[in-house]
């Protein structure tokens, strides 16, 4: 007799975007979203891509028969400095988009607003501009590990050559400031933070990570315990 298992939320895109331009030919993530819902679980899945659109209607269908959360990554709200801070996917206003999408089958949606980086997108009118937006289309939750950046060795050359290239003489700045510090946290991390945090409470949004998460890794018992051809009968 084969063992009962409880089923789970089954998470994707933390480590690389599910949804890369490759995915246009081989549809992997599509694959794997149908065994998905054809066991019954559920699934939390992280892109920065208006591609997961092409997948609404499985995603509809794992949220009703069990969980389905979205996420999207929201950190520059001005179209042009997004396109030099993330310039191989849609910008943030797509991505806004891709939110409402969701937010008119009814599948939950969570939004990451890190990194901010230090001197190039730290501004109030960027945080409230995309806090807006995210109020608008009924976000769950925003997960945000503090106003900054952090940089490894290795990343640190990447990023600050990329500085010297877009934003002559930011390096300098960014080296008189942090050194070769691991945390770069924004000059005005307080007054962001502070910012954020009043917002997401007074729209009932979740704001912190530990909110998030758990709200991501929880799947409703009710769907566990009814299989797919129950939940259909119920549903009609």
């Amino acid at each position: 007799m084969r063992s009962k298992r409880r089923k789970c939320m089954i998470g994707t895109g933390a480590m690389s975007d599910p949804y890369m331009h490759i995915e246009e030919e081989l549809r992997l993530t599509r694959k794997c979203l149908e065994i998905i819902l054809q066991y019954g679980f559920g699934v939390a899945i992280l892109t920065k891509s208006d591609r997961i659109l092409q997948d609404i209607d499985l995603l509809d269908e794992i949220n009703r028969s069990a969980k389905c959360v979205v996420q999207m990554t929201l950190t520059t709200y001005d179209d042009k400095l997004c396109g030099i801070l993330e310039p191989n996917v849609c910008n943030t206003k797509r991505r806004i988009e891709v939110l409402e999408e969701m937010q008119k089958r009814g599948i939950p949606t969570v939004v990451w607003i890190s990194p901010i980086l230090p001197f190039i997108n730290d501004t109030e009118d960027n945080i409230t501009s995309i806090l807006n937006e995210c109020i608008r289309v009924g976000v769950k939750g925003i997960i945000d590990y503090g106003m900054g950046l952090t940089l490894r060795e290795g990343d640190r050359e990447y990023y600050y050559a990329a500085l010297d290239k877009h934003f002559p003489g930011m390096k300098e700045r960014y080296i008189e400031r942090y050194g070769n510090s691991y945390a770069l946290p924004s000059p005005k991390a307080g007054e962001l933070e502070g910012l954020f945090q009043r917002t997401c409470k007074a729209n009932g949004i979740l704001s912190r990570p530990d909110e998030c998460f758990r709200f991501m890794n929880e799947l409703p018992e009710k769907y566990s315990q009814m299989s797919l051809f129950d939940l259909n009968q119920y549903n009609n």
